[in-house]
């Protein structure tokens, strides 16, 4: 077996074969890349830029020249984290487990990050913070937002106030880009059920798209600082490895859509951020969302390869526990005794709530859905839907304190908002 094995080793010619096509100085790809990171300043101003850019001073700054309505939300965010007006992560296990119970009862040395996704208004967050003080609930630690980019960055400072209160709660957060396969990329979705079929070649990134998304991003990164988002293409995927290479520091997560649904599907994706990490080990891939259909074995094994390969701290598995009632997976889908289950043995995994609790959601005259991810705000506006969605993002809150909960009386520690717990 050891001999069969040798003979996947990959020969020093053949790496040196891609080092040359990488390095080559008529290679078009990267050039054009380094022209635009050129374009931007270099890969040190670029930083420099979004360091400034994602500075608390300045957002507050920004906010009060556009006179938006959420500084007021931001400073009562602010003077509640000074106060400790927020349950203790102390007192929210003893709420859970007993008075005798308490933090010292639980091994946090692997807690699973709590993730809600999609927050898409800034409003919402107030909402669930206030309702988290309310009802002694954990916050998240880490937040994924899908909303249009142009639209929120055109809407009372949504993207400026959100960049803030992420850093005033001590939570992570993604956005994702325009540039994806609904923009109008991909011709497969243009057509809606005739021509979904076509969807299954991929998340449409075609032609120059790749370049454009790099565009889109520097452009968010040195005007607003934010460094992760999400990546739905290998193209792009790619392209932000060559990116972290050559200096820029971007931060990606890849999308459920992509598919990561098997140990050889995984060992392709950590390979790459292996092969492309920077010489002091870094990776921008800060994590990955596990296929909706990937087990508990998949899971251990796929671990064993971040292991192997030295990303366990670096490159987090996010596991949908829930999911939007409509739209994406057969319902009922709730995966959250298979979390504690696997959780016991795995570490740096996020539970990822997309979902209210199924049987409350089967209730609902507006179950939660994924396509309304991608509904404008003007229409949400004009057809009363807000309501109704800042209802499904809250039952997505409930559904995280319910995992946090069966993680604790499992005697797993969680990862909430760490400035707020």
């Amino acid at each position: 077996m050891t001999r069969l094995n040798d003979m996947l080793k990959i020969e020093q010619n053949d790496l040196d074969i891609v080092n040359r096509l990488f390095t080559d100085p008529d290679n078009q790809q990267v050039n054009a890349l380094s022209a635009l990171i050129e374009r931007f300043g270099g890969a040190a101003a670029i930083n420099e830029k979004a360091r400034q850019a994602r500075d608390p001073e300045n957002l507050m700054q920004r906010l009060k020249a556009l006179n938006s309505t959420y500084v007021a939300d931001l400073e009562w965010l602010t003077n509640q984290r000074d106060q400790k007006a927020f349950v203790s992560m102390e007192d929210y296990c003893k709420t859970v487990l007993g008075e005798t119970g308490g933090s010292t009862s639980v091994d946090f040395s692997n807690a699973v990050t709590l993730e809600i996704s999609a927050m898409q208004f800034f409003p919402w967050l107030m909402a669930e913070a206030k309702q988290a003080i309310d009802k002694k609930e954990l916050m998240p630690g880490r937040f994924i937002r899908v909303r249009n980019m142009a639209e929120q960055a055109q809407d009372n400072g949504d993207i400026l106030a959100t960049a803030l209160a992420m850093q005033i709660m001590g939570a992570t957060y993604v956005e994702s880009l325009d540039t994806r396969g609904t923009d109008g990329s991909n011709i497969h979705l243009a057509g809606g059920p005739a021509t979904l079929s076509g969807f299954f070649g991929g998340i449409g990134q075609p032609n120059h798209y790749p370049l454009k998304w790099a565009e889109e991003y520097l452009t968010y990164f040195t005007t607003y600082g934010i460094q992760q988002v999400l990546n739905v293409n290998p193209g792009t995927i790619l392209l932000g490895y060559v990116m972290h290479r050559l200096g820029v520091d971007i931060e990606f997560k890849i999308s459920v859509f992509v598919g990561n649904d098997n140990p050889w599907f995984i060992l392709w994706t950590l390979m790459t951020a292996k092969l492309f990490a920077r010489q002091d080990g870094s990776t921008p891939l800060a994590g990955f969302n596990l296929s909706n259909s990937v087990n508990n074995d998949t899971i251990r094994e796929a671990h064993a390869i971040r292991k192997k390969l030295g990303l366990e701290k670096q490159v987090r598995f996010e596991h949908h526990i829930t999911e939007t009632y409509k739209s994406i997976v057969l319902q009922p889908y709730n995966r959250r005794a298979e979390l504690v289950a696997i959780a016991k043995e795995v570490p740096n995994i996020s539970a990822k709530h997309e979902g209210g609790e199924p049987e409350i959601e089967a209730t609902k005259d507006h179950p939660s859905d994924i396509f309304d991810y991608f509904i404008p705000k003007k229409d949400i506006l004009a057809n009363n839907l807000m309501a109704p969605l800042l209802d499904n993002y809250l039952e997505k809150h409930r559904s995280v304190n319910l995992t946090a909960e069966a993680l604790i009386r499992a005697g797993i520690g969680v990862a909430a908002a760490k400035n707020l717990h």
